[in-house]
């Protein structure tokens, strides 16, 4: 099975642009998705600790703060590569998400790959009963929903 998935789309923006609204302005423009929660509660606003081993945290109505991941690489405004962990996952899995961004003439291109599903479980609750082709299909149609809303924000 590939463990992946890799969604791009054009962003009327340059790539420091495009990296500065994916990090700084995520509380905005992220969208929740009760497939893919981060936490077991109603969604926060998330935000970057901008930096290698910073933090991507969901903030909740009352202030309690969930890590989602860390920061792995920080290569601004060419790219960002970040662990992601749910709220259903088991307590030591996490996956990986690298986001690029790249010229595309007066646009930059932003790709996500979201990669490690392979390693969730068959019985564990963040399948949500999906058999492999149907979890990452649906992983893609969420992570293609995020980058129209980044491109809209940009």
């Amino acid at each position: 099975m590939t463990s992946k998935v890799v969604v791009a789309l054009r962003v009327r923006a340059a790539p420091e642009h495009a990296f500065r609204v994916f990090v700084e302005e995520i509380g905005a423009w992220w969208r929740p998705n009760r497939l893919f929660q981060t936490t077991p509660r109603p969604p926060g606003r998330l935000a970057f600790e901008p930096g290698k081993g910073g933090r991507l945290i969901e903030t909740l109505e009352g202030g309690k703060v969930f890590e989602i991941g860390r920061i792995l690489l920080w290569e601004p405004p060419a790219r960002l590569v970040f662990s992601w962990r749910q709220a259903n996952f088991p307590p030591e899995l996490v996956t990986e998400v690298e986001v690029r961004f790249e010229a595309a003439g007066e646009e930059t291109r932003v790709s996500v790959e979201h990669r490690g599903f392979d390693r969730v479980p068959a019985d564990s609750a963040a399948r949500h009963g999906f058999p492999d082709q149907a979890l990452l299909m649906r992983l893609a149609e969420w992570w293609r929903e995020q980058l129209r809303s980044v491109a809209e924000a940009a």
